[in-house]
């Protein structure tokens, strides 16, 4: 049986206008969209986080029971439900405009199998403490992952935030970033793969960057080599989600293959060889391209994948 795996993070509705000016709404959240696809892949994946006792906040629900998440006690405390306005331009590419707070009862549910989080919970205060908090509480007890995924027209200037994310790449086993994620982090001119390098020297065992189409950067920490995986060519109808699949086919693997879980799975994972790794990344990769050809976030079952069950050799 799969470890179970604790996804702490904002879930909301995506209200999305399209080029032609038509408006559709989506459940979303770069975290509830991470533990979505998980659950779609058929592992047991609970959700604690913060939403209102309202129609949108009943969406939220349905759709994780509809694809086995659990949601945790004390996540519907919120006053209102939080969205997100996302505009789509003419090449299916999304920007945001986020109507959310984030102050979820504290302390945070723990968990002994796998632990992820990111995005604007780990930066928007007063909750971002209590992530922290529970990550740090959870190392002794499991592995976790990072998807920084940051927000800028929520949480500030990259350099008010930089610091806090390094700390939790620090605590973390697993991470991923978009190479638009660590250009608004760095600049511009940062050279994408020294700060891979610079995130593998601080303490995970895996460290991916995504370019969209292009693929991946991947970061070995083991043996400090830097691997270039490509993408795959879709017909794109938007990238609403398509990090957060990646982020979820990619875990989905290494939990299959025993990678992440208890905290003995960290050093399982810190010798896996090369061919594991990015055979998880390639798995990233697929379910990405599922997710980025059809609309909205709405990322691929294992029988989309070819896989064979959870839990089958």
């Amino acid at each position: 049986m799969h470890p179970s795996t604790l996804v702490i993070g904002e879930a909301l509705i995506d209200i999305v206008r399209g080029t032609d000016g038509s408006v559709r709404e989506h459940v979303g959240g770069s975290p509830f969209n991470t533990a979505i696809g998980l659950g779609r892949l058929g592992h047991p994946v609970s959700l604690a986080t913060y939403i209102g006792d309202d129609a949108y906040g009943l969406a939220i629900s349905d759709a994780l029971s509809v694809d086995g998440v659990d949601l945790t006690p004390g996540s519907v405390t919120a006053p209102a439900t939080p969205t997100a306005r996302a505009t789509l331009d003419e090449t299916g590419a999304a920007t945001y405009d986020f109507d959310l707070a984030w102050a979820p009862r504290t302390p945070l549910p723990g968990s002994r199998g796998h632990l992820h989080t990111g995005s604007i919970a780990t930066a928007l205060q007063p909750g971002a403490s209590a992530v922290r908090d529970a990550v740090v509480a959870h190392r002794a007890q499991g592995t976790i992952s990072l998807d920084p995924n940051p927000r800028p027209t929520i949480i500030g200037e990259a350099a008010s935030v930089r610091s806090g994310i390094e700390e939790l790449v620090g605590l973390s086993d697993v991470v991923k970033a978009s190479d638009e994620d660590i250009a608004w982090l760095y600049g511009e001119d940062a050279d994408l793969g020294e700060v891979l390098r610079l995130w593998g020297q601080l303490g995970p065992s895996l460290v991916v960057a995504t370019r969209g189409g292009d693929g991946a950067l991947v970061h070995l920490s083991g043996t400090g080599e830097l691997v270039d995986v490509p993408g795959r060519r879709v017909a794109l109808v938007d990238t609403v989600g398509a990090g957060d699949s990646f982020m979820s086919g990619m875990l989905s693997w290494l939990l299959d293959e025993d990678l992440l879980g208890a905290a003995d799975a960290r050093d399982r994972l810190r010798v896996a060889p090369r061919e594991a790794l990015l055979a998880a990344v390639d798995r990233g990769v697929a379910t990405s391209a599922v997710t980025v050809s059809r609309a909205g976030s709405q990322p691929p079952t294992r029988a989309e994948l070819g896989l064979p069950g959870a839990g089958s050799d």
